[in-house]
This record gives C-alpha cells, structure tokens and sequence, in this order.
C-alpha cells in the first residue's frame, strides 16, 4: 500500500527502471498475492523468502539474502517502506555499500523504544541520505534529531494515495454482507502486535475485553496468522469462537478489508496504517496502545489511545464512541492522494536520467 503508488508515479515519469525486491518477512503466500493483483503491483523481481522468526534472527536472514540482490543490482537509490524489519536491513545493506537511500515514512516517532518498529524507524532514518515524511511535525523531529533539512521532503502519506485510488473499487464488494453485518452497525477488530498477542496474560484479557465489546456492538474479528498462533497456543481461540455477536474469519485481501473498514461504525485496534486509513475514512478508532506514531489522528472522534489492558477504559471510549455523532472524514496537509507524485518529482530531480 505504501510502495504501489511509488512505482507507478516513478513509471509515469519515463525516467527510471525499477527493480522490486519482495522479502517474503510477510510470508503467507497466498494473502502476499491478493496484494500484488488487487494493488496492480508489478511481480517482484526477487523474492526471497525469509518468512518469520525472533527480530534478531529475522533481521540477520535479511540481511544475508538482500545483500547479493544489491551486489548483483547496484541501484543509483534504493526506496525502502515504513518500519518493519525489512525497512531496516536493506536501508543498512545499501547503507554499507555506499547505496543511497530514500525513507518513505520517515521522523515518525511514537516515542515507545520498547516498540521494534520504533527502533527501525530511528535507525533508519540516521542511514537515509533522502527522507520523506507524512507531515510537517515528522520534519521537525528529524530536524532535531540533526537530520540536514536538505535531506527531508514533506510529501505526504502514500498510504492515502492507495485508500483514495481504491475506494471505487471497494465500494463494488460487500464483504460486511457477506459476513451478516450491518453497513455503519459494525465493529472491525485487528490485533497483531507482539505486546498485546504473545503475552498468555494480555491475550487472555483481550478475549475477554472482546467478549464485552462484542456484547455492545456486532464485530468482525479477520484474525492476523501470528495472532492465530499465539490463540491456538494458549487455548483461547475456542473461547474466543465461543463470543456471541463476535465473527471471526481469515485474513482479507486489501479491497475487502478497505470495503468493510470504509462501512464500520468504529475500528478497534492495534496496527499502526490503520489509524491513519480509518481518519481518512471518517471512522473512529480505538487503538488499544498507549503510544502511536500517527499523532495528528489524536482527535476527539478521530482516534483515540487507549490501555489494552484497562478493559473499563476501553468499553468506556466505545460507549462514548457510539452515541457521539458520526465521525468527519480527516484530511491532513497533503494527505491528498499525491504523496507519490511529490516523491517522484525529488527522486527526478537528484537521481533521473
């Protein structure tokens, strides 16, 4: 979602030849393809297949397989995405064979060094020689960070780019029927990230939490593979089967979930893009973290952080959600759908032929 509007505004430009490297870090096989087709992303160039393992371990097999793609390569710039363990190594792979390197994504900070992606995100912008950010406040903490203002371009969220250019085609699916749900009467409910799902302790009030939340409002539960794991492995997923008013499935291609997330009432969750997609989309979110880096949704009826583990707190801000009136879709300064664009415009500019 991030890399797809890239490539084709760098396409568009006649200037560049592109090379995609798929690292397989998001390893389920099929859901990888759904994206590529539905995204009309170009078939990757490499794909190398590291699946899943510790950070450590993970991030040392990144590193082993991306460094002959760039041997073989040697690209004028190489564009890395966000803030996952790919981001880093193959910004510190191009970094160490003196590649440049672009940050999409870049100064965003949730200020939590406890958060893996927290750590990639700041190492990662201290390799980058070009850094791209979603907003102007990114810009400031890179600036004092003692990033060189000549290095950061403010272009906006490629992320929105996708949501915007695929909204026509979700609205012609119906997953939220497909699933007996209501359009607007509806929860939609993601939990993946590691301090929530792999602790048997918070997992187990998450089910319960989930129980309640259940009991307010139908929801809708596309369960995350690790998450599925880590249910299957502390005996919870029959409980959580069991819920009433709560329907679990499998994880969904980008336009079903983008269609069932554009209907919901609210969001309840623990992902990062979502927060930004669901303000763009005018639905309120519950992010069951006490930190995030997308600050500018922290709005009143917008989005709203609250303690996963604080199971009160959180059926409060749902009560509150749901008899407040119907959220305004946000729109942040260049949150326009032509994020990309800028982005190809300064890539021209230094690297174009």
């Amino acid at each position: 979602m991030k890399a797809g509007p890239v490539l084709s505004a760098l396409d568009r430009t006649g200037r560049f030849s592109q090379i995609l490297v798929h690292t397989g870090q998001h390893y389920d096989a099929q859901m990888s393809a759904v994206f590529f087709e539905q995204l009309g992303l170009q078939r990757p160039d490499y794909e190398l297949g590291v699946g899943s393992g510790s950070h450590a371990a993970q991030t040392a097999d990144l590193l082993r397989a991306l460094e002959p793609v760039f041997l073989r390569e040697r690209p004028a710039l190489a564009i890395v995405y966000g803030d996952v363990n790919s981001t880093l190594a193959a910004a510190l792979v191009a970094a160490k064979l003196t590649i440049p390197v672009a940050h999409v994504e870049a100064g965003l900070r949730s200020g939590d060094r406890s958060m893996p992606e927290e750590l990639n995100r700041i190492l990662c912008d201290h390799l980058a020689d070009m850094l791209f950010t979603t907003s102007r406040t990114a810009g400031e903490t890179l600036f004092r960070e003692s990033i060189a203002t000549e290095q950061i371009a403010f272009v906006g969220n490629t992320m929105i780019d996708t949501v915007l250019t695929c909204q026509g085609l979700a609205a012609e699916r119906s997953p939220a029927v497909r699933e007996g749900l209501p359009d607007g009467g509806y929860a939609l409910v993601t939990l993946h990230r590691p301090s929530n799902v792999d602790d048997a302790g918070n997992l187990a009030t998450l089910v319960d939490t989930l129980a309640a939340v259940s009991g307010l409002i139908p929801s809708l539960f596309p369960v995350h593979l690790r998450t599925l794991a880590r249910l299957q492995e502390d005996r919870q997923l029959a409980r959580l089967e069991a819920i009433p008013g709560l329907r679990l499935c499998e994880p969904l291609g980008y336009l079903d979930f983008l269609a069932l997330l554009t209907k919901a009432r609210v969001v309840v969750t623990d992902s990062g893009g979502i927060q930004a997609e669901a303000a763009v989309l005018g639905v309120p979110c519950l992010t069951l973290r006490t930190t995030t880096e997308w600050t500018e949704t922290l709005q009143p009826g917008v989005n709203r952080l609250v303690p996963p583990d604080d199971q009160v707190a959180i059926l409060t801000a749902l009560t509150e959600t749901l008899h407040a009136p119907v959220a305004t879709p946000m729109r942040p300064e260049f949150w326009d759908g032509h994020a990309a664009d800028r982005i190809a415009v300064v890539v021209g500019e230094q690297y174009g032929t």
